[in-house]
């Protein structure tokens, strides 16, 4: 992979990590939006606690893979669960972004969080450590 190919790889990974840990934080806390003041459902409360906890560790790069995986996972049950009820077609049920989400995730992993992340710090360390 180019240079510049890793670079927006690793723009692409933060970007996407802050806007899924923002669907997380706007579950659990309100923000950004307004809270409704009604209690969330736990499968809610469970969604939201995993789109912030894996948004941010991919925002940094930890553990990357393994937050990927959970997140895909994650975004295959809230379409399966939330939107193809409406139909087949994601534009349709408005599921597009839940279908995004759960292949960008599945991506990075098997790919793995690439430059500018934590686990390539470690792995980097880690090799040095080793030779």
């Amino acid at each position: 992979m180019s240079t510049l190919a890793l670079r927006a790889f690793a723009l692409l990974r933060i970007v996407v990590g802050l806007l899924f840990a923002t669907h997380g934080s706007q579950k659990l806390f309100g923000w950004p939006g307004t809270p409704s003041g009604e209690p969330l459902p736990p499968l809610i409360v469970a969604a939201g606690v995993i789109e912030l906890g894996c948004g941010l560790l991919l925002t940094f790069g930890l553990f990357g893979r393994a937050a990927a995986f959970l997140a895909s996972g994650t975004m295959a049950v809230a379409y399966f669960m939330g939107h193809a009820s409406g139909g087949w077609n994601p534009v349709v049920n408005r599921g597009e972004t839940a279908v995004v989400y759960c292949f960008y995730f599945l991506y990075v992993s098997a790919y793995g969080s690439g430059i500018w992340s934590v686990d390539a710090w470690r792995s980097r360390r880690n090799a040095g450590v080793l030779s």
